[in-house]
Formats: C-alpha cells, sequence, structure tokens
C-alpha cells in the first residue's frame, strides 16, 4: 500500500513538473528531508503519562524547528537547513516486537535516526541491533546504565542520564531533609530499570548513611497493576520512607491504592520518576511526596530561555505544562540537531553520514530546556546534567501542584567519572563527587 501511494505520488509530481518546467528550472531544489523514526508508548499504560507527552513534544519542537523558529542556536531550519520528516512508531508489545518495528524503520523505511524508547528493556534488546544495522540511534528515556558499561558502542546514544544519577541525588536530597532516617523501605519494577534504581540507591544510602538499614525491598513485576499485598508489607514495616522508581499506569496505581490506605501518614514517597504524574494526579498526590523529575524537568527545570520557550510552545497546544518525558524528548532531538550540523559543518555543507554524524555527537555539549548537556560518559556516547529534587504541594488557592524546598545538584555529585561504571563507584564509597 505504501509503495503505491509513493508511486501515486510521484506520477502526481512529475505532471506537475511537466505543467512549469520554467519555473521549477529557476526554483533552488529543496533538502532532501531527513527522516526521523519517533518510538514511545502510543498505547497501554504507559502512554498517557509518557509516550503521549513526548510524542507531543517531538511534535511540536519538529514544528519549531522545521520553520526556524526555536531559540538560537536552534533557530536555523530543521537539520542543516533540510525539514525533518517523523515517523511516530508504538513501543507497546514484547521486545521482539520492539526489535521488529526497529529493523522496519532501518531497513524498510530508510531512517537517518531513530529517536526513542521508554523501556529499560526496550533499550537493552535494541542495541546490539543499532550496532549491527549501524544504525544512528538515541535514546531519549530509558534510565539503565547498562547501556554503555556493558560494550563500548559506536552508533547509540543517550543525552539524557542514566538513573544512577537518580537515586544518588535521591539519597542525597532525602538526608539532607531527614537527617534521622533508620530505616527505610523499596518498592521497584522487576526488571533491568527497577533493579538498577534500587541497586544505586541502597548503594547511595550505604555510602551516605551507614547505620540506616533496609526494612522491606518489594519487587513487584513489571505492569502488575494491583499492589495491595506489598502495601499491607509495608504499613507493618518500621520504614520512615517508601522509595520507588515506579513509572507508568503501576505508578498512579500505586498512588491511589496507597493513599486510599493511609500510606502517606505512615512515610512519605520518594519517587524518582514520580513527576510524570503530577499535572494528572493533582490533589491525589499525597502532600510530602519526595519529587524526582529524572533530571532538573518540569517544574524543576532551570530559568533558562530554553525551558521558557519549550514550557511555551508545548502548553500553548496541549493547554497542561510538559512533564519530564517531554523534556526529555526536546533535549534528545536538540542535541541531535547539534551533532547533525556539526557534523554538517565539517563536511562543508554536505549531507553527512551516519558515521560523520555518530563522530560528531561523540563528547559534545549543548544547551536544553533542563540545562546544559555534557556528553560525558561512555566514551561521550552518554549524557549527564545538574539535576534536581523537591517535595510536593498541593496549593488548595491556586488548585494548582507546586514543588517546593528544590535542592539541585552538580552533575559531578551524583554521576560516576568517566573512568568508571556507576555500580562500582558507588560501592567504592562515591570517591570523587563533586558536591
Amino acid at each position: 500500500m505504501k509503495q503505491t501511494h509513493w508511486t501515486l505520488a510521484a506520477a502526481a509530481g512529475l505532471a506537475l513538473a511537466s505543467a512549469g518546467a520554467a519555473s521549477a528550472q529557476q526554483a533552488p531544489a529543496a533538502a532532501a528531508p531527513i527522516k526521523i523514526g519517533v518510538v514511545t508508548f502510543l498505547t497501554g499504560p504507559a502512554a498517557s503519562p509518557f509516550g503521549v507527552p513526548s510524542r507531543n513534544a517531538a511534535e511540536i519542537v519538529i514544528e519549531a524547528l522545521n520553520a526556524g523558529k526555536g531559540p538560537a542556536p536552534y533557530a536555523t531550519v530543521g537539520f542543516g537547513g533540510a525539514k525533518i520528516e517523523a515517523k511516530y512508531v508504538d513501543e507497546s508489545g514484547s521486545t521482539a516486537q520492539v526489535v521488529t518495528e526497529y529493523r522496519n524503520l532501518v531497513q524498510r523505511d530508510q531512517m537517518d535516526a531513530v529517536i526513542g524508547y521508554i523501556s529499560s528493556g526496550s533499550c537493552l534488546a535494541v542495541t546490539p541491533v543499532a550496532e549491527e544495522l549501524k544504525a544512528l540511534t538515541v535514546y531519549f528515556d530509558c534510565g539503565t546504565p547498562r547501556i554503555f558499561e556493558e560494550a563500548p558502542r559506536k552508533y547509540v546514544f543517550r543525552p539524557e542520564p542514566h538513573a544512577t544519577m537518580d537515586n544518588v541525588a535521591a539519597a542525597r536530597f532525602l538526608l539532607a531533609k531527614k537527617k534521622d532516617i533508620t530505616a527505610f523501605s523499596g518498592i521497584n519494577q522487576n526488571y533491568a530499570w527497577g533493579q538498577d534504581s534500587w541497586r544505586d540507591f541502597v548503594g547511595a544510602m550505604k555510602v551516605l548513611a551507614p547505620k540506616a538499614t533496609v526494612e522491606k525491598e518489594l519487587m513487584p513485576k513489571l505492569f502488575a497493576g494491583e499492589y495491595g499485598a506489598e502495601i499491607s508489607t509495608l504499613l507493618t514495616s518500621k520504614s520512615q520512607v517508601v522509595h520507588t522508581s515506579f513509572w507508568d499506569g503501576d505508578l498512579e496505581g500505586f498512588v491511589y491504592q496507597s493513599q486510599a490506605r493511609g500510606l502517606s501518614k505512615r512515610m512519605p514517597i520518594l519517587g524518582t520518576a514520580v513527576e510524570s504524574v503530577i499535572w494528572r494526579l493533582k490533589d491525589k498526590l499525597p502532600d510530602g511526596t519526595i519529587i524526582g523529575a529524572r533530571g532538573a524537568n518540569g517544574p524543576l527545570a532551570p530559568d533558562n530561555v530554553y525551558s521558557k520557550w519549550f514550557k511555551q510552545i508545548y502548553t500553548e497546544r496541549y493547554n497542561s505544562p510538559p512533564n519530564y518525558p517531554a523534556y526529555q524528548m526536546a533535549l534528545s532531538i536538540l542535541g541531535t540537531k547539534v551533532a547533525w550540523e556539526n557534523a554538517q559543518k565539517k563536511k562543508g555543507g554536505g549531507r553527512p553520514t551516519t558515521d560523520e554524524v555518530a563522530a560528531a555527537y561523540e563528547g559534545i555539549t549543548f544547551e536544553a530546556p533542563s540545562g546544559p548537556v555534557r556528553m560525558a560518559l561512555g566514551n561521550g556516547h552518554q549524557g549527564i546534567q545538574d539535576t534536581a529534587y523537591g517535595i510536593y504541594k498541593w496549593n488548595k488557592q491556586k488548585n494548582d501542584s507546586e514543588v517546593v524546598d528544590i535542592m539541585r545538584f552538580p552533575a559531578e555529585c551524583v554521576n560516576p567519572p568517566a573512568d568508571q561504571n556507576a555500580d562500582d563507584w558507588i560501592k567504592n564509597g562515591m570517591k570523587g563527587a563533586k558536591c
């Protein structure tokens, strides 16, 4: 069907070209569009809090770039003067289905780049295929640090920081606000993202508060949806806080179910990804929840020109502030634009190859709505940024969500040095952290 569509379009184009040959000869040839596959959850429990906001972000950022209406240095059209054409693909399904869709984007649809993936399971499955196909692939959300720690990569990049930053900063914030913590628990999804998040949080707590002990360690399966037994366990524990890296419908389900049973009156939730639902849950999210946004995103974003621009165009279009998946999608597109245009400049204005863009991506620094990004880890393939945490408050007078008592942490305070993997850095006492 697609081949027929393109054939008809080509025939129509030939007819128009014949009718206006003289004017066509005088008009400069437009640069061939840059085709980008955008992959995110468009259906299922992760769609509303994650997939739809990130797709919305891709649409408005690409629209603004194609019109040359971004803030400098993003005010040039598209990527290097060529407009961007996006194809949106649903991440829902098994990892086998995710890989099949990825291969289709690269081999069948001939995408110039793929930007996407929320689930760490998706990223772990796609990474070796991307390297096999030599396809430029940019992860915008998945957080497992394993991507660049298990093997060197050439074609895969992740400009937003990985989960180690989230959990080290969470421990630092918690201990700054609650110095008397002696017992804590965790409820995290039983797959790479949840396992890595809990490992890093516990490791950071052992370094920063060695007398504090783990009370309960709960690992329900991904997309379990029902947490009655886990909430009962937490209610009977001596925990003073419960850590969670829950996201998607699991996060919303846990919040609703725990609120109904009064868990927040016993202990606050420390959620490394909970910012993603504050605009949806509103007054249903308990005051005192410790808010993480996988970086300085959303209400934790710095007051810079890029954040103001992005928040304005997003809110005007969708009548809701952008959450952190939206910020991360914007960051990933802007980073790819910088790498593409650096490669194009080095080539004297010619269209760069995939290898040339990949080489230009390594080690770059660029500005984003969440602050400066430095591709400092993973041999220049993994970004680091400053981050922030705060405390949730429902403002009854304004009928709106607020995040107060915000603390910011430098990138070097919460990320491992370039020569160490995350787990070893934490186990060795987070030496070299610059706070």
